[in-house]
């Protein structure tokens, strides 16, 4: 076969890839920080069990959880990292508490030498890992437990009595109970961070956060592969350009045809149906672009939004969850939609009910947008009791929607599935040049709900590391792995339908970006995991995997020129200008993939890197431009795509458009320089020179500089915000017919464009 070779690459690439993810992740949730039975003191004192652990972690999610600070470096960044302040600030009790045993004021009013034996004593301890497994307890010296008495108490004032420098609002937990047991759970994970894993030198955290006081520094394996993950991607993209530059390229794109191929063709009732799904995009992503102006303005006006007291209503955490929540919700639907539209015109034929199910789809959508953002802010507010988990939200970044609602998503992407695979069957069982993409299109939509399945693999009281291995499953590997696979694939198809690219070589191209991608991807999930919880096995291989993940965006220009050129094509055909500005939002899709994936990407990637930048503004730099700038601009792209080629023979009034397409990516570029990567390199700095605890704490976030440098981002925001609600305006126009030019344009009666397949007649429900 002409695809053999790559088909056979592809299958061992994802055989050996997902031996080596789950092999490995098996054996570091096995080997993760263990929960004792109980905590106790030295003097026979029990301080707590290993179940107020589990009920803290539990208190900690249903409050927000990685949407209100952090925990080992994953989470919201307004608040402290809960672990390097707990570290920290315990470090410090027991310091000055042995001070005062020796008679002095403070562990700073102490001499050179006295405060040399305190610190080397302090280390001793804090790195002992004193958990006894016959026994099944932690003990600790009365001066910790007393640590544990105080900052319980300070926390507790923290989360009741609320603190504006966190956007932390009042009375966000009151319950003593759960405040004593969300400590507990703090406490375990700074344990975790110091204690030394059995018979090694090193925390089970692989020493993270920085915290000189207790010893933690930078492993050597951290250094050692972050070198080797250098190397590696020198000499990665070396051979990707000695392999590109020996082989004798094939033209894939083909002169385009004198006059639009889908002029005329008559959309189908499935494809009609799903206009309603793009103008929700629309209506979705203005509402996620307002809500992180708000979450973003609570880093300086922690309480409210210019003087209203917001937080009364919509705290920072339920604001910051649905931000993240509905960006997945309008990314996913937008891809999904742009599957509904694609399959009946590859498959040739309409199936029999089709557009029933895709309204029954949509309608099915809409409940469980809906009522996961009701769940999540009754259950943040602790207005759903214990069924916060299965309603409410889970706490966990990206999954943050209950678990009833996430089951009924997991349904939702199985029948988006069987749409997909009914109308694509006809074109499955012809065998022409197109079946081996074909092929690649229904494994890649098979995988949208096998690998969204993986956040149901962890349960409400799974540990945390079990729980972050399958969070990272579905953020990595969902989102940033195969619905890309997913999009290479459909442009492919899209550009195919307009006979703008030849098949067989798109074919041959998708195929090989596929293995070259999924190469790096699969293992690079590791580099997610390196500080939570697991052996030293998964930072190298994250190290080297994740370097390998930017290898293929460095000739990502040849997809943005190629792009380009499509989209000036009116010099060739003065029909493709009707599709220039969808086009161009693929080549910012090119740009955003090299700038955001690429650059940003690996500049945290390194393990050296991110154990100082873990947790910092660093990680939103990456997190917008290649969230948003990739699959977000992407999935606008798609939108506007399908909304072209549904209508083709009408003009469009592109003003608006073209203004909101620059207002956009000139927001992004300008939010992220004049403001988010500023204030990540500076925390970094501190963070080197200090430690974690101090990058994230009030004494540095609220200075002047920084106050100043979160207000610049206003200009970037404005601008971005403002070509949000443009193109919105626009699609709403396309609705309401304001948008169109008849001017410019009409459409031109052709020949139907997918005849009705056997039994396929529109029912009297379509």
């Amino acid at each position: 076969m002409e695809y053999r070779k790559l088909w056979i690459a592809l299958a061992i690439v994802l055989l050996a890839s997902f031996a080596v993810l789950g092999g490995v992740g098996y054996r570091a949730v096995l080997s993760g920080p263990p929960i004792p039975a109980r905590v106790v003191t030295t003097d026979g004192r029990t301080l707590f069990d290993g179940r107020t652990i589990q009920d803290g972690q539990n208190v900690w999610q249903s409050i927000g959880g990685q949407e209100i600070g952090s925990i080992w470096g994953h989470g919201a960044y307004v608040a402290p990292d809960w672990t390097a302040d707990w570290l920290h600030r315990e470090a410090v009790f027991v310091l000055d508490r042995w001070a005062r045993d020796q008679g002095a004021p403070s562990f700073a009013a102490l001499d050179v030498e006295q405060r040399a034996a305190l610190s080397a004593r302090l280390e001793e301890r804090m790195r002992r890992n004193s958990y006894d497994p016959a026994q099944g307890t932690i003990a600790i010296e009365p001066a910790r437990a007393e640590a544990f008495e105080a900052l319980a108490a300070y926390y507790a004032s923290v989360f009741g009595e609320g603190r504006d420098e966190y956007a932390i609002p009042r009375g966000a937990l009151v319950d003593p109970e759960k405040q004593r047991a969300m400590a507990a759970f703090f406490w375990w994970t700074a344990w975790a961070s110091a204690a030394e894993r059995p018979g090694e030198t090193v925390s089970y955290t692989q020493n993270w956060p920085h915290e000189p006081l207790v010893g933690n520094r930078p492993t050597g394996e951290a250094v050692v592969w972050s070198v080797v993950s250098f190397v590696l991607l020198l000499a990665g993209i070396g051979g990707m350009v000695w392999y590109f530059a020996s082989r004798e390229q094939e033209a894939e794109t083909m002169s385009p045809p004198a006059r639009d191929p889908l002029l005329g063709l008559s959309p189908t009732p499935s494809q009609r149906a799903t206009v309603k799904y793009f103008f929700v995009v629309a209506a979705l992503w203005v509402v996620q672009v307002a809500l992180g102006a708000i979450t973003a303005h609570y880093g300086v006006e922690g309480s409210g939004f210019y003087g209203i007291p917001l937080d009364r209503w919509l705290p920072y955490s339920v604001a910051r969850t649905w931000h993240v929540q509905i960006g997945i919700f309008w990314i996913a639907t937008s891809w999904l939609a742009t599957g509904l539209y694609v399959a009946p015109a590859v498959g040739g034929v309409e199936p029999r009910g089709q557009r029933l199910y895709v309204n029954a789809l949509f309608a099915a959508l809409l409940v469980v947008v809906v009522g996961s953002l009701a769940g999540e802010w009754l259950g943040i507010q602790q207005r759903l009791g214990d069924l916060w988990f299965w309603f409410g939200a889970q706490g966990y970044e990206y999954v943050d929607l209950g678990r009833f609602w996430q089951i009924l998503l997991f349904g939702g992407l199985c029948f988006w599935f069987w749409l997909m695979l009914r109308a694509l069957r006809p074109a499955l069982a012809r065998r022409d040049e197109s079946r081996p993409l074909l092929v690649l299109f229904a494994l890649a939509s098979l995988a949208i709900p096998l690998f969204y399945a993986a956040g149901l693999m962890y349960g409400q009281r799974s540990p945390l590391v079990t729980a972050e291995y399958w969070r990272w499953w579905v953020v990595h590997l969902w989102v940033e792995g195969f619905f890309e696979v997913f999009a290479t694939v459909v442009i492919a198809f899209l550009f195919a339908r307009l006979r703008l690219i030849r098949v067989a070589p798109a074919t041959r191209a998708v195929l090989f970006s596929t293995v070259i991608f999924l190469a790096g991807g699969i293992i690079g999930t590791f580099h997610h995991l390196y500080f939570t919880g697991v052996p030293s096995v998964v930072l190298a291989l994250g190290a080297v995997f994740s370097a390998l993940e930017v290898v293929p965006l460095v000739l990502i220009g040849f997809e943005a020129w190629g792009n380009i050129r499509l989209a000036r094509g009116a010099e060739r055909a003065a029909w493709l200008g009707a599709y220039r500005w969808p086009i161009y939002f693929f080549v910012a899709v090119a740009f955003w993939n090299f700038v955001g994936a690429g650059l940003f990407g690996f500049f945290i990637n390194p393990p050296i890197a991110l154990y100082y930048m873990q947790g910092l503004n660093t990680t939103p730099v990456h997190g917008h431009t290649a969230l948003f700038g990739v699959y977000g601009m992407l999935a606008l792209g798609l939108m506007l795509f399908c909304l072209r080629a549904l209508r083709p023979g009408l003009a469009w009034k592109e003003r608006a458009l073209a203004a909101a397409f620059w207002l956009i990516n000139g927001g992004l570029v300008a939010m992220v320089l004049l403001s988010l990567l500023p204030i990540g390199l500076l925390q970094a700095w501190a963070a080197v020179e200090h430690g974690t605890w101090y990058a994230r704490s009030a004494e540095f976030l609220q200075t002047g500089l920084m106050d100043k440098l979160r207000w610049m981002r206003v200009l970037g925001d404005s601008a971005f915000a403002l070509g949000a609600m443009l193109l919105g305006w626009f699609v709403l126009g396309l609705w309401t017919g304001r948008s169109f030019d008849p001017a410019k344009g009409r459409v031109e009666e052709g020949e139907p464009g997918i005849r009705p397949g056997p039994r396929s007649h529109p029912s009297a429900a379509e």
